[in-house]
């Protein structure tokens, strides 16, 4: 009876400990639950249309999107044609080097300006400095492109402008291919450095300052410090950020590309990528299952380059990866 009675009791108090966690968790996942159902509704819900890729999309009475996407014919691979294009080589040729090139640039110019900025002294220069850096990420490439015109327009440019002042002949930029590349990087850099700047000067602000007086008690001076104090405790966030941007590097800004050189068709053959040519096609043939077999084949690469890396780093330094 006693054993029972026990039973019961150790029943009740397991019970009563499960409805306690519940309640204290409660409040965290009702938290959670708006970020889960953004990335259910955004991320995963959508995944179902990749089956456009595979299907020549038409609409069918009655015209809603699930009815069209069911009556569409398989096509099989032929939306995967447009890699048969002559453009093929071109787009791929310049989002891989693009990419490839701002990639290693970001990483080296992100990571000294973050350590440039925790050895300033003055706390307000270095905020500064740091919002100056970071509003350039939230300006749309639209406005971007802007700003460049201000600079490059033949008319009203402030480069035309300072080439006649000095009698040289002017340059107009968005019919000369030669500075494009530069004019890209540039764009990009200014761009895009704040955010990573943001990160790494957040990984730098959470080292032990003692890792640092230690050293320079051992004579170490300031490079010695960054070199063997700094870059070792951020360097898991280094190749986090590069995992995740070597798996982007099938993606191209599609902002950037097309509207930093102004759609301008001569130059194509410098700033032609993947993106800007699927929506040229697009806009042309309105082919939705071309533009949905360029996402799918952008997705498959750049899960395949993650997974790569990941592995590379894992046998290198297993502690830094990111799975």
């Amino acid at each position: 009876m006693r054993a029972v009675t026990g039973t019961q009791t150790s029943q009740s108090r397991k019970t009563a400990m499960a409805g306690a966690r519940f309640q204290k968790n409660f409040w965290l996942l009702t938290m959670v639950l708006p970020g889960a159902i953004w990335l259910l509704l955004l991320r995963y819900l959508p995944m179902f249309g990749v089956v456009l890729a595979f299907k020549n999309y038409r609409a069918h009475k009655p015209n809603t999107f699930w009815n069209n996407i069911v009556k569409s014919d398989w096509v099989g691979l032929e939306n995967f044609k447009f890699l048969n294009s002559p453009d093929t080589t071109i787009m791929i040729r310049n989002t891989l080097a693009y990419n490839a090139l701002w990639i290693v640039l970001g990483l080296v110019i992100a990571v000294s300006f973050a350590v440039m900025l925790s050895e300033l002294r003055s706390r307000f220069t270095a905020k500064v400095y740091q919002t100056m850096m970071f509003f350039p990420y939230f300006l749309s490439w639209v406005v971007a492109s802007y700003f460049v015109l201000a600079f490059l327009d033949p008319t009203s440019g402030m480069i035309p402008a300072i080439q006649k002042s000095m009698g040289a002949k002017v340059t107009n930029f968005y019919h000369d291919k030669t500075w494009w590349p530069l004019i890209l990087t540039l764009s990009n850099l200014w761009k895009n450095v704040g955010y990573s700047t943001v990160l790494y000067l957040a990984a730098i602000t959470g080292i032990d300052r003692t890792q640092y007086e230690a050293a320079a008690v051992d004579g170490a001076t300031k490079w010695q410090q960054i070199w063997h104090v700094t870059l070792p405790n951020i360097r898991t966030m280094i190749i986090i950020l590069l995992i995740m941007n070597v798996g982007k590097i099938f993606n191209a800004d599609f902002g950037l590309f097309y509207n930093v050189p102004q759609n301008s068709g001569t130059l194509y053959p410098v700033t032609q990528v993947i993106d800007t040519y699927v929506y040229r096609a697009y806009a042309n043939t309105r082919n939705i299952g071309m533009s949905s077999a360029a996402g799918l084949l952008q997705s498959v690469v750049g899960c395949i380059c993650i997974l790569a890396t990941n592995a590379i780093v894992k046998k290198i330094d297993p502690e830094s990866t990111l799975f």
